[in-house]
Parts: structure tokens; C-alpha cells; sequence
């Protein structure tokens, strides 16, 4: 049985620092504690810019994104991360703008009665946020700038979470 839905306050993209330690504290269970199902696992994940991808030194990241849009698309992904695995919460924090190697740049938190709800469910919106939420990335290295393309292992990720549901 699932708890009450996830409300779209839950999912937002910010060009501000994202303040990692202060988001996983004030991440509470919207629906609190149930008897039958309380909460029993908070998973989060934090991701950070790199100072290398497609080309060593990157300096810079500017991460563009459809507003409106994106916002939408990350609570669809809470939704369905709900669908499949038994959560009473779920949150997700997307950094929009120029950041520098270190910055945080997504926070995800799942409350879930069982650990391994709450791992899968982490894991399956980060997967599917890689594939399916409209941003763009631009690296900086030095004096060069480029647009990232897409990763094949992205969309390998996103693909076996749909073959697992699908049960092909």
C-alpha cells in the first residue's frame, strides 16, 4: 500500500547554491509516521560537478534547462519512483547556471518503510533524471567551451530500469 501522493512542491531547480546539509535536515516524510507503514530508511544523494568528463580540466558548467517543463518532469519521476516502490516521501533539487568543479549540482532524498525501496527508488531518479529531464550542459576548459552530448551509459541505465518494469 502506498502513502499519500507526492506533492509537486517536492521536485525544483534553483540557480542558487544548493545547501546540501540543511536540505537532508529539513527532509521530513510529508505524510509523517503510519502505523502500518512507518518510516524505517531516508537514502539521499548528492551530486557534485566534476573537473572532468568528455575532456580532462573542466573549470566551469553552465547547465540550462526548460522551465516549466523541468520542474514537471522531476515530480513525474517522484510519482513514478512511488509507483513502483513502497515510499511515504521523496524529494528532488536540481542547480541550474554556471558552477565550478565541487558545487553540488542535485539533491535526492527517498523516505521509505525498507532500505532497499529506498536505495532503488534513489538510484531509479537519477537514472531516469539523466535521460529525461530537459537540461543542456556546457563545459568550460581553459579557453574552450563546449555542449555535452548524451551518454550511451545514461541511456543504458534508464533502459534496464524499463526492461526490469516491463519484464522483457
Amino acid at each position: 500500500m502506498k502513502q499519500g501522493s507526492i506533492p509537486p512542491q517536492r521536485a525544483w531547480v534553483q540557480s542558487s547554491p544548493l545547501d546540501l546539509q540543511g536540505l537532508l535536515q529539513q527532509f521530513q516524510p510529508h505524510d509523517g509516521q503510519s502505523d502500518e507503514y512507518p518510516t524505517g530508511a531516508i537514502v539521499s544523494f548528492s551530486g557534485l560537478v566534476r573537473d572532468f568528463n568528455e575532456r580532462p580540466e573542466v573549470t566551469a558548467l553552465t547547465l540550462e534547462h526548460y522551465p516549466g517543463m523541468t520542474e514537471k518532469v522531476l515530480h513525474q519521476l517522484l510519482l513514478e519512483a512511488q509507483t513502483r516502490w513502497q515510499l511515504q516521501d521523496a524529494l528532488v533539487v536540481h542547480r541550474v547556471g554556471r558552477m565550478l568543479p565541487g558545487d553540488a549540482i542535485v539533491f535526492v532524498a527517498v523516505a521509505s518503510s525498507h532500505r532497499k525501496d529506498a536505495f532503488a527508488a534513489c538510484e531509479y531518479i537519477m537514472d531516469m533524471l539523466k535521460t529525461r529531464a530537459p537540461f543542456w550542459k556546457k563545459e568550460e576548459t581553459g579557453n574552450d567551451s563546449y555542449w555535452v552530448d548524451a551518454r550511451e551509459s545514461d541511456a543504458e541505465a534508464a533502459a534496464a530500469w524499463l526492461k526490469d518494469h516491463d519484464g522483457h
